[in-house]
């Protein structure tokens, strides 16, 4: 994510690993677990783990994790993004909770049929994690395959919805 002067962030405890939270004014900007691949350099952001859309996402996320809740209503920023990224993050909140699609099937969805390896590469640079939930997208035949936070994490987030046995 780029440098946002607005933006502030917190810490959060997840069952899965300590995270990073982060927020402007317009919404969740981002929501990463410690040592993401592509995680942001938070160095120069405000620590306001008070600001209404991080305490918003914590409580969402501490029910999202309990079990008590499948869909998260929060504003989101993900002005960060490409146009083409922000139309794949969109195609992403399409699906529904202990559903899983394909990179194939989302690069038909976004319009781009023949561009796997780009929606792939967007979903991969999905700043929101979870609350935009790219760990439903899966491989040819289902494989588990590429997730920034491990696949460990995305085997876990999968069971809590589901989508696994």
């Amino acid at each position: 994510m780029k440098h946002d002067p607005s933006c502030v962030c917190t810490h959060y405890e997840s069952p899965l690993g300590p995270m990073l939270l982060a927020a402007t004014d317009r919404g969740l900007a981002g929501l990463w677990f410690a040592g993401q691949r592509h995680g942001p350099d938070s160095s120069k952001w405000r620590e306001d783990p008070c600001h209404p859309i991080l305490l918003q996402a914590a409580a969402q996320l501490a029910e999202y994790f309990a079990g008590e809740r499948t869909a998260f209503e929060l504003p989101l920023d993900l002005q960060a993004g490409t146009p083409f990224q922000q139309s794949v993050w969109q195609a992403l909140q399409a699906i529904p909770p202990g559903g899983t699609t394909s990179y194939a099937e989302l690069s038909r969805r976004v319009g781009r049929p023949l561009a796997a390896r780009a929606v792939g590469a967007a979903v991969g640079r999905n700043p929101v994690s979870i609350v935009v939930p790219c760990h439903r997208v899966l491989g040819t035949g289902g494989a588990l395959t590429g997730y920034a936070g491990g696949l460990e994490r995305k085997t876990a987030l999968l069971r809590l919805e589901g989508a696994l046995g």
